[in-house]
């Protein structure tokens, strides 16, 4: 992937583990700086050392993505640092493993504080950088939760991820008038510290393995198993790039064939 974004400024957002760290890291293997947000600082400055290592400039930052001050900060600190916004990669999110009857008002508040606010002021924010500038790409981290999985952890985080398809669709729309691209990724099954915990969680609560549960887990897929981060990385770094010029408004799903929609 070296040198298909050289020169790029891209913010990823809950880039200090999972998919935001390999993100960050194929952004910076691909060329690009990278300002690396989260709201752990030490793991975003963990991150930031591993990107300067390809030979790029990177720069950490701790985030809130729910609070909207912090996302005017984070935007602000991006450009100071980087000069400009080429990119932002909507990353932050946060779940839990819940059956639909457990879900209360606190946890529906926190996951769509994230998930869906965070994301459409990130996006709204960062717009209007790449407006002044002429032009920019928002790469929206959704998920196939987002279009109905119903294994998923809970039905709350699923509608978020579908405010973030829905957001992804109409701001592409007019957003591509100011010359900028919105797309959306849909990771299905990925093996994050995330997902580990939810695999955790349901193996305990159906008296199985982990290991097991694992299996249960991938065994739908049908090209069998799930997905590392830097497979979600590899297409971020495409939508990214000039070859994604003319891509705009799309979801895709790395999901392995798991849904067809």
């Amino acid at each position: 992937m070296g040198g298909q974004l050289d020169g790029l400024k891209v913010l990823v957002t809950g880039a200090g583990g999972g998919i935001g760290e390999a993100v960050a890291l194929a952004m910076a293997e691909a060329g690009a700086d990278v300002f690396v947000a989260d709201i752990d600082m030490g793991r975003a400055e963990a991150v930031v050392s591993q990107a300067e290592a390809h030979g790029v400039k990177a720069y950490a930052m701790q985030a809130d993505c729910g609070d909207i001050k912090q996302i005017d900060a984070m935007i602000e600190g991006a450009v100071s640092n980087m000069g400009r916004l080429d990119v932002i990669v909507n990353n932050a999110g946060v779940t839990r493993n819940a059956f639909i009857m457990d879900i209360d008002e606190a946890d529906w508040d926190r996951m769509h504080r994230v998930n869906s606010k965070g994301v459409f002021f990130a996006m709204q924010r960062a717009a209007r950088q790449m407006i002044e500038q002429g032009e920019g790409r928002i790469i929206n981290m959704a998920s196939i939760a987002g279009r109905g999985f119903s294994a998923t952890s809970n039905a709350a985080y699923a509608a978020s991820k579908g405010a973030v398809l829905a957001m992804t669709y109409v701001a592409a729309h007019q957003l591509g008038p100011k010359n900028i691209n919105v797309n959306a990724i849909c990771p299905g099954v990925t093996f994050t510290d995330l997902v580990d915990k939810l695999i955790e969680d349901r193996a305990e609560e159906q008296g199985r393995t982990v290991e097991e549960m694992r299996e249960i887990f991938e065994r739908p897929i049908p090209i069998r198993r799930g997905n590392d981060p830097s497979d979600v990385a590899a297409l971020a770094v495409f939508l990214a790039s000039p070859g994604a010029r003319n891509i705009s408004g799309q979801g895709y799903n790395v999901d392995g064939g798991l849904i067809n929609s």
